[in-house]
């Protein structure tokens, strides 16, 4: 009883169109809500911030990591967080010489599918949530990081590139004996 022309689809590529098309709505209604693009790329970031906040404990339950031993392992967990979250592979490169920084290149913009960024809007950071992401879901492992894009392929750039600096390892900030109920 099966019909010989069911249309098989890759239900990963339709989330992941559906998701560019409802993050385009997003971006475009936030930027009509700020006059200032610099303000839209702040409310981009916080809005990825908070999603990092609470996107890690799901990373954490379906990969069953263990904690990481030194940056170049959290970069791995970085990529793998890509990968099971927006279905793309970015490479890890470009390491600094004290291995606390580096880049993730993606061939194109994760979230950048079916966008052309209008001349007034040159210095949109429009991928600015995955920046925001990083940072929330790594300060939630107790990693203070900070992101920012190098390259966008949206602004012409033949790759777009994340940069991730290492800042500092943030210790519990509860004392003992001290702590507020």
């Amino acid at each position: 009883m099966s019909r010989g022309t069911a249309r098989m689809t890759d239900t990963k590529k339709v989330s992941g169109e559906l998701f560019s098309l409802t993050y385009g709505a997003l971006v475009a209604q936030i930027l009509k809500d700020y006059e200032n693009v610099d303000d839209v790329n702040r409310q981009l970031e916080k809005m990825g911030y908070n999603i990092g906040v609470r996107i890690v404990e799901d990373f954490l339950a379906r990969t069953n990591t263990s904690k990481c031993t030194d940056f170049r392992e959290t970069s791995e967990k970085i990529q793998q967080a890509f990968k099971l979250f927006l279905n793309v592979s970015p490479q890890v490169t470009s390491w600094s010489a004290a291995n606390d920084e580096f880049s993730l290149i993606f061939e194109t913009n994760p979230v950048g599918e079916f966008v052309e960024l209008p001349e007034k809007c040159s210095n949109l950071k429009y991928a600015n949530i995955l920046c925001g992401a990083v940072r929330g879901a790594l300060e939630m492992v107790h990693l203070e990081v900070a992101s920012w894009f190098l390259q966008d392929t949206l602004t012409g750039d033949n790759v777009t590139e994340m940069r991730i600096k290492f800042l500092k390892k943030i210790e519990d900030s509860v004392q003992i004996g001290r702590a507020h109920v």
